[in-house]
């Protein structure tokens, strides 16, 4: 999900033992032999589950947990009912006494939520009346919430259970012992939340408009909690910022809802031909084999029910195998298109659905982002497993297997502006995405938010990137995540600490952790290292439950890369990268051995300002190493340039095509001279070292780390000439001084000025001390301003270039 919350607390010894490892050092108080220790003392201490190379072990396991659910949706009372049958397999070793489930719809009752750790305080501003009635009634049972009716084993004999908060412990007649099974029933009920007011990821969202609501069922039925060799039962309380851990197992689902309703869900829906007309059902084989959406309910047909609702029901039945989780959207405002992806020899059935509010941005762009996302992914980690990918247009941003939940809507006109297209794609691109991350490679998101959404925002900027070369993407290039490096410590967590104690969370669980996977792929390790051991990743922990330990240690094990010192500084730390320039001692050979001083000169500081413009284009202000690399690799066609039905009214605004008034504000702080230093010559040539090196230029570099982080020194040299040259200095240079060091250089031409990290490749917070010499005239540029959002998520607000073009 984008921008999100988690919620956690560490329970075993391995794990209280890494929420404190930012604190291990080795030699404390010394200026090395620490920060380039092993994490042979913070890693947990490898096994027959889990190796040391990062693998399974011979002897890894996993629960399962198989469903078979039936469910009615009461539109008019907003109610589901609900029974299941599971059937829980123990694959581990040890017997159970005791198994745990998941109630997460308890996040809106009053009573049985876990939200009793958040402060709250008095409104301000505007207040509505639902905002004052959940104050004053805090103390009475809203209604919310799971209602259970009835719970037995397979005979029909009632079993004992537990409520707390938001899980349900389940007291077992007999234990369940290593390799049995165990199958029980479940009846219950619960009244469906207005998404809108109440906020959560799954409910109603009801369109006063037209009368007609869209339901996104999530976290809609009890289900297991993950029991794990490395935690034993992960039951952390559901506050409703932390996501899930959850088990795989095979779903079988039929959903009675009104007759003219549409259903998108995880998995295939196995009786099409009775709840489809067979003009649509011809449409659905049609969309199989498109390589461009069809309709299979048009838009007409969708604004037409809105208007005549029905009053019989239909029951969807849908089977989905190996997936962790179950989800479902259902409305009569649907529009529904798909179309057939090869992904790696394999069709998938690519489908979006959307009210006609979205229909001139997911018309156009849903489901061929969907096509890019599976393929794009399926390059970086595994080839897409599941046989369906679908996106949903629900003012929102949330994933689960096979169906995803999004934003993006236009104005009344159909126009759009170009922040709400962005906006789509990327949440389009992120959510899908999460089938790999953590749907597939499923890590423990309420425990560690950065395994799925790290790792998934980095692979998203990945994709977005192949998207198009102009995409702004956010989260990825480093110079985006400065500004939150520079924060001061103590509103900074690592990205190894518990997801509850974050302050921002963001930054520290999406942003952050996909900068850093970028900087090792372009800038430590390189990409062909960096894309191997990564998909190695992926394809030893697909379908299975990975910990931080199995990540780090197969990207070291596949690449042969030592890396704790970058795990150890961007995970466990909270120091910034400061790398400076601190002086250039510049000299000639003195063939006749006497003093011969060169004047050198200090930084420059390159500050550039630029004014805010709303309707300019939205492109990043810097292009940063991978979309320089992207261009110039002829082996990489992106999507918009190779499909004209994306190319809308701005790509070609973007691009300087269209027709409207682009003027364009910038300014140019001057630059400051800093105080000049000399370097003294060398002597005792010999006249062969004369025809040699009288004339060469020597240069000692001089630097240090301020910020504290240790990461590659890129030096860029400019000579006066005009001719570049780039040094790549690894990050070992610090390893035996982890503040100062220094580099002598012999070059054939007279240097004119000396920069660190030109491409902005490591986060660098401070470039005013990366400068040395007269430099170029910086090129300028535009940082543009994204509008507001509206009330509804992903609304396009305002007017927009495109509405003063005439374009649609």
């Amino acid at each position: 999900m984008i921008k999100k919350i988690l919620s956690v607390t560490f329970l075993s010894a391995s794990l209280m033992q890494l929420a404190y490892a930012q604190d291990i050092q080795n030699n404390p108080g010394s200026n090395h032999g620490n920060k380039f220790e092993q994490l042979g003392t913070i890693l947990t201490t490898p096994n027959e589950q889990r190796t040391a190379s990062g693998a399974p072990g011979v002897k890894y396991w996993q629960q399962r947990a198989d469903y078979n659910i039936k469910c009615e949706l009461d539109e008019k009372n907003q109610k589901l009912t609900g029974s299941e049958t599971i059937t829980y397999f123990n694959n581990s070793p040890d017997p159970l006494d005791y198994i745990w489930l998941q109630l997460d719809e308890n996040e809106h009752n009053n009573i049985n939520n876990s939200g009793y750790q958040s402060s709250t305080i008095m409104p301000r501003g505007g207040v509505n009346a639902q905002i004052l009635e959940r104050a004053d009634k805090s103390g009475e049972d809203n209604g919310y919430g799971d209602k259970i009716t009835s719970l037995t084993d397979a005979a029909g004999k009632k079993l004992p259970y537990v409520i707390n908060k938001t899980m349900m412990r389940i007291d077992l007649p007999t234990p369940l012992k290593p390799g049995q099974q165990f199958a029980f029933n479940v009846n219950w009920n619960y009244k469906i939340s207005d998404r809108m007011a109440m906020g959560g990821r799954g409910g109603y969202e009801f369109f006063p408009e037209d009368g007609n609501y869209l339901f996104t069922m999530t976290q809609w039925y009890p289900r297991l909690c993950v029991y794990s060799d490395f935690q034993g039962w992960q039951n952390h309380q559901f506050t409703g910022r932390g996501e899930f851990a959850l088990t795989f197992g095979n779903f079988r689902v039929q959903m009675t809802v009104p007759a003219d309703h549409v259903i998108g869900a995880t998995g295939e829906c196995v009786n099409y031909n009775a709840v489809l007309s067979p003009e649509r059902l011809a449409r659905y084989n049609k969309a199989r084999n498109s390589t461009v959406p069809v309709e299979i309910v048009t838009l007409d047909e969708a604004k037409q029910a809105e208007t005549h609702p029905s009053t019989a029901k239909k029951t969807w039945v849908f089977q989905a195998n190996n997936v962790r989780d179950f989800a479902w959207g259902s409305s009569r405002k649907f529009v529904w298109d798909g179309m057939g992806v090869n992904v790696e020899g394999k069709k998938v059935m690519a489908m979006s659905y959307y009210g006609k509010e979205a229909y001139n941005l997911y018309s156009k762009y849903s489901t061929r982002l969907i096509a890019h996302t599976i393929k794009t992914y399926s390059d970086f980690s595994i080839p897409f497993p599941y046989p369906v990918a679908q996106s949903v247009e629900a003012s929102n941003g949330m994933e689960y297997p096979m169906i995803c939940f999004n934003y993006g809507r236009t104005e009344k006109d159909g126009t759009y502006s170009e922040a709400t297209k962005n906006g789509m794609i990327g949440v389009i691109i992120h959510e899908v995405g999460h089938n790999f991350f953590p749907m597939i490679v499923n890590s423990d998101e309420r425990q560690w938010t950065w395994m799925d959404e790290g790792l998934n925002s980095f692979v998203e900027y990945l994709t977005e990137e192949l998207w198009d070369n102009k995409f702004p993407s956010k989260k990825g290039a480093a110079y985006t995540i400065v500004d939150y490096m520079k924060l001061p410590k103590n509103e900074l967590e690592p990205i190894m600490t518990n997801s509850e104690n974050i302050v921002r969370f963001g930054p520290n669980a999406y942003s952050k952790p996909a900068t850093g996977l970028n900087i090792l792929r372009e800038t430590i390790m390189g990409r062909q290292l960096f894309d191997y051991a990564f998909k190695e990743y992926a394809k030893r922990w697909a379908f299975k439950h990975p910990t931080p330990a199995d990540f780090f240690r197969t990207m070291e094990d596949a690449s042969g890369e030592d890396l704790d010192w970058f795990w150890r500084g961007w995970f466990y730390g909270t120091d910034p990268v400061d790398i400076s320039l601190d002086s250039v001692k510049v000299g000639r050979a003195d063939l006749n051995g006497s003093p011969n001083n060169v004047v050198g000169f200090g930084g420059r500081r390159e500050n550039r300002m630029a004014a805010n413009r709303a309707d300019a284009p939205q492109v990043n202000s810097f292009d940063d190493i991978s979309k320089v690399r992207n261009r110039e690799d002829k082996n990489i066609k992106f999507y918009v340039e190779r499909d004209p039905a994306v190319q809308d009214f701005y790509y070609k605004y973007d691009r300087g095509l269209a027709a409207v008034d682009t003027a364009k504000f910038n300014s140019i702080a001057k630059a400051k001279m800093p105080p000049q230093r000399t370097a003294t010559s060398a002597d005792g040539f010999t006249e062969q070292d004369k025809a040699l090196y009288g004339r060469k230029y020597f240069y000692e570099l001089k630097f240090s780390n301020k910020g504290g982080l240790v990461m590659p020194i890129i030096v860029e040299f400019t000579f006066k000439d005009g001719t570049k040259q780039v040094d790549r200095i690894p990050a070992q240079i610090w390893r035996l001084n982890e503040k100062t060091a220094s580099k002598f250089y012999v070059q054939d031409k007279e240097v004119a000025s000396i920069k660190l990290d030109p491409m902005r490749e490591t986060a660098d917070i401070d470039e005013t001390n990366n400068y040395w010499g007269k430099l170029p005239e910086p090129s300028k540029f535009q940082v543009f301003k994204q509008r507001g959002a509206g009330a509804v998520r992903g609304q396009s607000v305002g007017t927009n270039p495109m509405q003063a073009s005439g374009t649609k």
